[in-house]
């Protein structure tokens, strides 16, 4: 878009959100070209920065009418490409709808604006109360990213992802229109509406009000590392702890020895040489915690641990996630560039696919670091490289590429909680079928007719609405009249 076109949008925007809440000029408009997942980028012609959801409304409703791109973007710490702009389209950057609208503790439930961080949100309801979802990035990633991508993090093994903990949202449609989905209570009857926009990574509409479930604090914690010589001794433990022992941890973390040292480097938490880490945390009440400490210290021990740190207090704690936290980042430390996956392996199979990847990482001469979710068998592979270095780029994400190749053969899944975005829409084909594929887009279609709403990602070609499917064969709920196709 280029000429007078550009400039009566540029116009009719800027009369919305006046003209300090428009982002136009070439310089400025660099900070938006790509997401956590900076090897794809694209320049949008504009960046609007609404104030409010009817704001949202007006910007979507001019957009459609224009039948102009765009990508609803929040703090830009996604790493699938999910809020990678549209050359030509229109970014909302919805970073000034950082409001907590409610909150309603006799409830368990809290409404926010899509801005508020996902640590704000456990903030607002402290301490009685929290929202277990923890990314990583949960003090910048913001709760409307968290929707898009259904993110999970450490405490998901026990507590849920964040499909678990919405209720309600209040979500701007493609041509502008305002709607409200689900309300304030879980499962609610008929359509599960919520958990279609829960993941659909900003390609159904603008979120704009959620309304969350939180749960009490639990009475007490515990948490230990456990210090091992190789990956699979750890990978053992986990098995163990979570293959019927009793015993359920709120988290289980691990770290292999490339992402110890790039953590001892970062924060300096004083941890051992060691070719893997484990971090568990036990939560509950008191009567429980004890035994089931003094179970996995056991475990720990039994399977070849050189050393069992158990936290002595809140800042001991702290002190052990703040080090799991600042892995990603501490990345740097140990390798000028690195791309990040997330696949899904059978626990069961962990060790196996660990090994797959240390000999994929020798076939193609790189370095990788796994940082992952290892009670529910989320890994994160860090895919270290020398963006500097001609040809290591490319090296770098066909191993990341074969990595989630590998996880799919093991019985899992391309992602647990980045998404699918640019970076690994080119594997659905590898696990959902054309028919699986056609019942994304018919709901795709369903919402967004004129495909505007984040056009380009997670569909593993680009399709029209306007386009025929293939054969389709009527379902038996179809049959049975108790459904109806979309």
């Amino acid at each position: 878009m280029r000429g007078n076109g550009l400039d009566e949008l540029l116009r009719e925007l800027s009369a919305i959100v006046g003209r300090e809440r428009l982002v136009a000029h070439p310089d400025a408009l660099r900070a938006y070209q790509s997401d956590g997942l900076t090897r794809h980028r694209a320049m949008p012609v504009a960046v609007v920065l609404p104030d409010d959801s009817a704001e949202v409304q007006k910007v979507v409703r001019a957009l459609h009418g224009r039948r102009v791109p765009w990508v609803a973007r929040g703090a830009g710490s996604g790493l699938s490409g999910g809020a990678l702009p549209v050359a030509d389209g229109v970014v909302i950057a919805l970073t000034r709808l950082r409001r907590v609208l409610d909150v309603d503790l006799e409830n368990s439930r809290v409404t926010v604006q899509p801005g508020v961080t996902n640590a704000q949100v456990s903030a607002a309801v402290a301490p009685t109360h929290f929202y277990p979802p923890d990314p990583s990035s949960q003090v910048v990633c913001t709760i409307g990213g968290n929707v898009a991508e259904n993110a999970g993090g450490a405490h998901c093994f026990k507590y849920g992802f964040t499909t678990n903990y919405v209720c309600g949202v209040e979500l701007v449609l493609a041509d502008g229109e305002r709607v409200d989905l689900g309300g304030t209570e879980i499962d609610r009857p008929g359509l599960d509406l919520v958990g279609a926009i829960v993941g659909s990574e900003g390609t159904l509409g603008v979120v704009t009000r959620i309304t969350l479930r939180v749960i009490p604090v639990p009475e007490a914690q515990r948490t230990l590392i456990a210090f091992f010589a190789d990956t699979g001794s750890a990978g053992e433990v986990v098995s163990e702890l979570v293959g019927g022992s009793g015993v359920v941890p709120a988290a289980i973390e691990m770290m292999d020895e490339l992402a110890l040292q790039a953590v001892e480097q970062a924060v300096n938490p004083g941890f051992p040489h060691a070719g893997a880490a484990l971090l568990v945390e036990l939560d509950g009440p008191e009567a429980e915690c004890a035994p089931h400490l003094d179970h996995v210290v056991e475990v720990c021990q039994r399977h070849g641990a050189e050393e069992v740190r158990v936290a002595r207090d809140a800042a001991e704690r702290d002190r052990l996630w703040r080090a799991r936290k600042a892995a990603f980042a501490a990345m740097g430390r140990v390798s000028p560039s690195y791309y990040v996956q997330d696949g899904v392996v059978p626990r069961t199979r962990l060790a196996e696919v660990l090994r797959r990847i240390d000999e994929l990482a020798a076939e193609h001469g790189l370095r990788v670091a796994n940082v992952f979710h290892a009670g529910d068998g989320n890994l994160h592979p860090l895919v270290c490289y020398d963006h500097a270095k001609p040809g290591e780029p490319e090296r770098a994400e066909l191993l990341a590429a074969e990595i989630l190749s590998a996880c799919i053969e093991a019985g899992g899944s391309i992602t647990g909680e980045h998404g699918v975005g640019i970076d690994k829409k080119a594997q659905m084909p590898a696990m959902f079928a054309d028919a699986d594929l056609e019942a994304f887009q018919r709901l795709r279609c369903a919402f967004d007719p004129d495909g505007l709403a984040n056009p380009g990602k997670v569909m593993p070609t680009p399709r029209l609405c306007g386009e025929v499917p293939g054969p389709y064969r009527r379902h038996p709920l179809e049959l049975a009249g108790v459904a109806e196709r979309l």
